[in-house]
Formats: C-alpha cells, structure tokens, sequence
C-alpha cells in the first residue's frame, strides 16, 4: 500500500486567503492526500480578510512533506527575511518532490534561495522582483521548471493546484476535480491582467498599491543580499 501524498501550505499573517484556499480545495480532493496547515504555532492567524486561519501542525512537528506550497499576500513582506520561516522552507525542499507557491509566495521561495536558475511565475506586480533572487520571471499563469511549480496572482492558485495533481496523480483525477468544484471560468470583465485592463483602471490599482511596493522592495533587496 502506498503512502498518502502529503502537501503543506503554509498559512502566515495577512495571507491572500484565496491564494490559500483556492489550492485547498484542490488538493481537499485527491484520493488519500494528507493535508496540512502550517505555521509557527497552533494558533489563530488572520488572512488578508476577515477569514482567519486555523494552522494544523507546527514547523517543528510537520512531517517530511512531498508538497510544500507557499501562497502569497501582503504578509509575504515579513517572511522574505524571516530565519525561521526560510530554514523550515530549506529543510522541506531538500526532501520534497514539489517546491511551490502561489502568488508572490515565490517571493519567499526567492529569499529561501530555492528560485535560482529557475523560471518562476508570480503576482504581476512583483514580476520584476523575482530576478533579485536569481530566478527568471515568467508571465504565465502556471510555471513548471524541474520541480518548482509556480502559480501567477490569486486566482492562478486554482489553474497551479489542478495542473499540479495532474502531475502527482493523472490528467483524469484532475479534470474530475476540476469539474467537481464547476471551474468554468468566464470573467465578466477582460481586466484580469495589466495588459487588458483599461489603462485608468490599472493606474487606479498601482497609486492602491504603491506604498506596499515600497515597502516590499526593501524587504526584497535585504532578502537578495543576504542569498544572491
């Protein structure tokens, strides 16, 4: 008898819960996966909304995994130069079969120094960043480079988890999921990308986002220094 696919997803302060949750829902769904929730400790961490989390098992007592997957968000800005959280990810990428993210979760990858020589996907709107850590950035919604499987923004999360099981298990097993959950994708809007997107809509989005790249660049380029 075979053991169970074990896959961890590390769950952090102001996580995108959607990054997160997207994938779950996912891989809730493969046969016999063993599923797990990981952070520091076993207590509350709250999402970039109002949902809040509840990890299952610590850095310290999580098991061997053949999945690790790290999902993006504001809070990935405190894990890029975070010891703790980039040794624990070191350690499970040395035995995985998969290392992964979704999101700007690669940037955690990048800072762990498990990114380079890779091409890896992200969030569009740290695209540029990605090459700090000596990866190549890739605009597509699921990177697969060796054993490093990176999703685009968001969203991306659910194209990243069903390719990923398409791999781990088969295509059928994936598509069943995929039409389980109903994954039919048909946006109203054709504004999903900064190439799409209205011209006041993205500049509308960017002046939104600008003072947390400012902030994130600086934890980026303290990150790199410290790996590249």
């Amino acid at each position: 008898m075979s053991s169970p696919l074990q896959i961890g997803l590390l769950v952090f302060p102001r996580v995108t819960q959607l990054d997160f949750t997207g994938p779950l829902q996912v891989f809730s769904s493969v046969p016999g996966a063993k599923l797990h929730l990981i952070w520091k400790r076993i207590e509350p961490v709250p999402s970039d909304s109002v949902l809040t989390l509840t990890p299952t098992t610590t850095f310290a007592d999580c098991p061997q995994l053949d999945v690790i997957c790290v999902p993006g968000g504001r809070g990935t800005d405190d894990l890029l130069n975070d010891d703790e959280v980039l040794d624990f990810l070191r350690r499970q990428a040395d035995g995985a079969k998969y290392v992964t993210s979704v999101c700007t979760g690669s940037l955690a990858l990048g800072a762990a120094g498990l990114l380079k020589g890779y091409r890896a996907a992200t969030h569009w709107s740290a695209m540029e960043m990605l090459g700090q850590f000596g990866a190549t950035p890739t605009k597509t919604r699921v990177c697969i480079d060796r054993n490093r499987v990176t999703g685009g923004g968001v969203t991306a999360g659910i194209d990243f988890a069903l390719t990923l099981v398409s791999i781990l298990v088969d295509r059928t097993t994936a598509e069943a999921i995929q039409l389980g959950i109903e994954y039919n994708p048909a946006p109203p809007f054709n504004s999903g990308s900064p190439d799409t997107a209205p011209a006041d809509v993205l500049a509308q989005v960017n002046e939104r986002i600008a003072p947390n790249q400012v902030r994130r660049l600086e934890a980026v380029k303290r990150a790199a220094e410290r790996v590249m």
